[in-house]
């Protein structure tokens, strides 16, 4: 899928055609931005891509529960936030009618993912490795709705999000910012084939194609109302763009 004719790819090395698709269904234009959870070069291209979209809608890898959490820590005069990664600089930049999040846990999820246990019967420990994985994000994504009820009683805003630590920093050069994500991630595929069990591999292809097919139909739910002009930005994580591609293409047959 083609880069977005609306978007400047050329003018900056952090915002490239691989990590910017496009989807189109005639009722909205989906914008994917894919990130490196925190680095200063994805936090870039989700501030320039939303710059140059102004899209109506913002969908956010994010559990609903947790958003409010995030919109408080975009809430800053600080640009970009010093909480929240790029989830909150993509908030903070935008100026849509409505964002969301559209991550698991929700129950469009669970029930996903219970129907692909059920029909694949996969070993048992590939299914403790599911419920394993999926009992520590829910419990993560209440402790972000809890603090986000605190930081909307108090002053305080708990760093329940803490960042992902890069070796490099905003203030480097954006041909160092590119060349060092396109590190990250290379680094990141080869440990994940290199060390990660074959349970757990299985584990992890199982939970994201249930996430991958909800996020979608959320997209495809966002855009539905049959208006041309209800752009949407997604952020995604970089190995959840080609999928989401892939099934809203397939929505479009």
């Amino acid at each position: 899928m083609d880069t977005p004719a609306t978007i400047d790819v050329d003018s900056d090395p952090r915002v490239t055609g691989e990590h910017v698709q496009q989807v189109s269904n005639g009722h909205a234009t989906v914008t994917l931005v894919g990130v490196v959870h925190d680095h200063p070069a994805s936090v870039y291209r989700v501030r320039h891509v939303i710059r140059d979209v102004d899209p109506a809608v913002l969908a956010l890898e994010l559990p609903p529960i947790s958003l409010t959490l995030f919109e408080q820590y975009a809430a800053v005069d600080r640009t970009p936030p010093a909480l929240g990664g790029e989830m909150s600089a993509a908030i903070q930049a935008a100026d849509a009618d409505v964002i969301v999040g559209i991550d698991r846990p929700t129950g469009g999820f669970f029930r996903r993912l219970g129907r692909t246990l059920l029909r694949d019967r996969p070993p048992v420990e590939t299914v403790r490795n599911v419920v394993s994985s999926a009992v520590e994000t829910t419990k993560h994504a209440l402790l972000c709705g809890a603090a986000a009820v605190v930081g909307a009683r108090t002053p305080v805003r708990l760093d329940v999000a803490s960042p992902t630590p890069h070796g490099v920093a905003w203030t480097d050069s954006p041909a160092d910012q590119a060349r060092h994500e396109r590190e990250e991630v290379r680094r990141c595929r080869s440990f994940m084939n290199a060390f990660r069990t074959a349970s757990r591999s299985r584990a992890s292809r199982l939970e994201d194609a249930a996430r991958e097919a909800e996020m979608a139909d959320r997209l495809t739910e966002l855009g539905g109302d049959g208006s041309e002009d209800d752009d949407i930005v997604a952020v995604v994580g970089i190995d959840h763009v080609d999928s989401l591609v892939d099934r809203l293409d397939e929505t479009d047959e």
